[in-house]
């Protein structure tokens, strides 16, 4: 006999966790009984959320931090009683550089996601020729774009500022965020933000001068957020999930090392989620959060999924060094730099995590974390440990003077792990989703293939598809009286 539930939930990644959290919450509030189940086909929860400890030190395998202005996530770790575990970064670590033209350069002050907000450090640095800065400012006075289309990121910043900005100070710190080509990407569905400004205030530096300025005074922002740009938690990402799990287990019923296989319409409109070992489950909504390429086959028998198949991703490795910092010769002034394609380099960004974040090491440790894979260089994640630790090693050498050997080092590879965002896709996603809803009603699509591949972007979408899905479970139970979780 089936099983039947009123909510499944697809994926127990932080997206699918978020679902259930919220729909739970809602449901509870509203009084009204419903069951829950998380279906996730690996051993663990959290998806690409994935926090070591090692040698008394916090290493992140996946993402490392947030975005501190979004508050989605501030606001879950306050729901979740986590909020005194948020941690900014080193306050006293303000510099980062961009290595353009086999050299490391300070990004100049109030530089923000490589727009400048401030105009004498602009002019000072080595980063661009005088040519380069005079056709950057140009962007005071240039004329906003009149067509409300859609545009590569790529486009609109060489349009704003000029190509020599985009290739030496945008493409490598925003491409870095999706390890993607500036080409080929979305304005609207990865920096919405850029466009709205340069419609507003007719110039994007112009606009970004006043976000800036408004940027910390965000209500509901917590007083560890002001002032930083990215929060981590002290005891690492993966404390956010255990605690989700802890709040869950006892209402909703979670399964692990599960694959969805096939999902049936049934004759009375709810559905039928068939497992890999032949188990059914019956329920009235379906949450996918799982990424595209997973949910493609699901919906193929019942609508077109295009939109699912064009949205591509790119594998990525982070190769973590620990090394004994007395015996380091450098100064380690900043948290770290990012590297433009253009130089032709392995590692493409570098974060000097025990600077960055001083509660992930003991004193006498220095983690350094690489970042190797990026869309058209992709190659070199899957090559074998230790080519992929020589050539990191000798990277640092060549870059940072590093001569000694590491402790240790940890590679995690995630294939197929940064969705990349075509041009279009806010459109293609809101026909998509208005298709599913006539067609599927019931089923709903959430999560970093869709809404953003940021952690709070994640929150923020489970959220929305969670409560959507307890709006319109049908009442089959007795109501119930409403709990806090």
């Amino acid at each position: 006999m089936n099983e039947r539930q009123d909510i499944v939930v697809i994926g127990g990644g932080l997206t699918g966790l978020s679902a259930a959290y919220y729909a739970w919450q809602k449901a509870q509030a509203e009084g009204i009984a419903v069951s829950i189940t998380i279906i996730e086909k690996e051993k663990s929860l959290g998806g690409k959320i994935n926090t070591l400890r090692r040698d008394n030190c916090v290493i992140e395998k996946g993402p490392d931090s947030f975005l501190a202005r979004k508050l989605p996530m501030v606001e879950l770790a306050q729901a979740l009683g986590l909020e005194s575990e948020l941690v900014a970064t080193n306050p006293h670590a303000k510099k980062t550089y961009i290595l353009c033209r086999g050299k490391l350069h300070p990004m100049p002050p109030g530089l923000v996601l490589g727009i400048p907000t401030q105009i004498k450090p602009f002019m000072k640095t080595g980063l661009i020729s005088i040519w380069g800065k005079a056709r950057a400012l140009l962007d005071l006075v240039k004329k906003p774009r009149e067509s409300a289309e859609d545009e590569s990121l790529g486009s609109f910043l060489d349009r704003r500022l000029g190509h020599e900005v985009t290739s030496n100070v945008a493409e490598p710190l925003l491409a870095g965020i999706y390890a993607g080509d500036l080409n080929k990407l979305s304005l609207q569905a990865t920096f919405p933000q850029f466009e709205e400004v340069e419609r507003k205030h007719g110039s994007l530096i112009r606009g970004m001068m006043a976000n800036r300025k408004q940027g910390q005074s965000l209500p509901g922002l917590p007083d560890v957020a002001k002032g930083t740009m990215f929060l981590t938690f002290k005891n690492g990402l993966g404390s956010l999930v255990d605690r989700l799990r802890e709040q869950l287990s006892p209402h909703v019923n979670i399964r692990n090392e599960a694959e969805v296989v096939q999902l049936h319409v049934m004759e009375d409109g709810a559905y039928e989620v068939q497992l890999s070992d032949d188990t059914r489950i019956v329920a009235q909504q379906v949450i996918l959060t799982t990424p595209a390429y997973d949910a493609a086959p699901l919906l193929r028998p019942y609508l077109d999924v295009s939109m699912l198949d064009n949205i591509h991703y790119v594998s990525v490795a982070n190769v973590v060094s620990a090394f004994d910092r007395a015996k380091l010769k450098n100064k380690w002034d900043g948290t770290g730099f990012v590297i433009g394609r253009g130089e032709k380099r392995a590692i493409t960004a570098c974060t000097w995590t025990s600077i960055k974040w001083t509660h992930t090491s003991p004193e006498d440790t220095m983690l350094i974390r690489c970042y190797v894979g990026r869309a058209g260089d992709e190659e070199r994640v899957d090559w074998p440990d230790e080519a992929l630790k020589r050539t990191v090693k000798n990277e640092l050498k060549q870059l940072l003077n590093i001569e000694i050997e590491p402790r240790f080092m940890e590679i995690t590879r995630l294939h197929r792990s940064m969705p990349q965002y075509p041009v279009g896709h806010v459109q293609s996603l809101a026909q998509f989703r208005a298709r599913l809803e006539e067609e599927l009603p019931g089923v709903h699509i959430a999560g970093f293939a869709y809404d953003g591949i940021g952690m709070p972007d994640c929150i923020r979408s489970g959220r929305t598809a969670g409560e959507a899905a307890v709006a319109q479970v049908k009442p089959h139970t007795a109501k119930v009286e409403s709990a806090v979780m």
